[in-house]
């Protein structure tokens, strides 16, 4: 009987090591974090301490600071679901599939721009604020680019815009592949 009480011990607590393990997950969580720039930080939802702990940990340049930075990082992780600060840091790496998906989108409505000025009516409708007169320039400087074999600058301009178009409008970002 006495062995069921200590796997029932057991079995309730973590190891010491498993402990350990988790705070170094959290702690390499934490130091994704510190790898991102402010713009992609400020896209993360975090706790104002532990966003103030992270670019503290930008800022340390000496190994022993920025390491003990680190660690209280990974301790301010403890009680934070990192399940969402995972997911976000995925999408931000682009290797969610949603954000597969939305590249993908973005790729196919460029192609289909570059083919047939029409599409610039849809992106009109879907993102009325959009510069319809910027895109028909960087759509010619595209295709003008192509044909003289000269480095993608407007090609993949053109994909800057329409992707800061769709993320500024938080929808659909291709534009009528719905009924394709």
């Amino acid at each position: 009987m006495e062995t069921d009480t200590y796997e029932d011990k057991r079995d309730d607590k973590p190891s010491k090591s498993q402990k350990k393990r988790e705070m170094t997950a959290l702690q390499d969580v934490g130091a994704e974090l510190v790898e991102l720039s402010r713009d992609q930080l400020a896209k993360i939802d975090i706790p104002d301490d532990l966003r103030d702990a992270v670019r503290d940990a930008q800022r340390f340049t000496k190994h022993e600071a920025r390491r003990r930075q680190m660690q209280f990082i990974g301790r301010l992780m403890r009680d934070l679901d990192a399940a969402p600060i995972r997911a976000a840091l995925d999408e931000i790496r682009g290797v969610s599939a949603a954000a597969t998906a939305r590249q993908h989108a973005l790729e196919r409505l460029r192609t289909r721009l570059l083919e047939d000025e029409i599409v610039l009516g849809e992106i009109a409708r879907n993102h009325p604020g959009a510069d319809i007169q910027h895109l028909r320039q960087l759509r010619r400087n595209a295709l003008k680019e192509h044909l003289q074999n000269k480095p993608p600058r407007a090609f993949r301009e053109l994909f800057r815009v329409l992707r800061e178009l769709g993320e500024n409008n938080d929808g659909p970002t291709d534009a009528g592949t719905a009924g394709e």
